[in-house]
């Protein structure tokens, strides 16, 4: 294993982002289509937060297997904007991040996925299971 391998080894760079404009409704439909679980927030090509999955659940108060779910989760999506739901005080990396001192980060904070910025500007994503994905090559 490789003790100074940068993240943009194992980072996604096909980032799929929000702007501060879309709608919840909209971030669920990314969420499922791309089976992802954290999507950046972007106003132009500025990163302002992350949302994740688990920020749409903690706000939807419909038992997914009511088969008035979709109805519910509309109302209740309607009620905030991205805005209001994502993350805003973001830890980000660069590109030579080494993939070790991601993993540091990610161990210590309570989140799972990290934006990597070149001069500000959004560039990639690397989530835990990218970091898993590449200690399952390792071996």
């Amino acid at each position: 294993m490789k003790k100074r391998t940068p993240v943009k080894d194992i980072m996604t760079s096909n980032v799929i982002a929000l702007q501060t404009t879309d709608d919840l409704e909209t971030a669920e439909s990314l969420f499922k289509k791309n089976k992802i679980r954290h999507i950046p927030v972007v106003s132009g090509h500025q990163i302002i937060g992350m949302l994740s999955y688990t920020d749409l659940l903690r706000i939807s108060f419909a038992d997914a297997t009511d088969e008035y779910a979709t109805e519910v989760d509309t109302i209740v999506y309607n009620m905030f904007t991205i805005e209001q739901v994502m993350a805003k005080k973001l830890v980000t990396v660069t590109s030579e991040t080494t993939i070790k001192e991601v993993a540091e980060i990610l161990a210590e904070k309570e989140f799972h996925a990290l934006p990597v910025l070149e001069n500000g500007i959004l560039v990639g994503i690397v989530t835990t299971t990218d970091l898993i994905k590449y200690l399952l090559d390792q071996y």
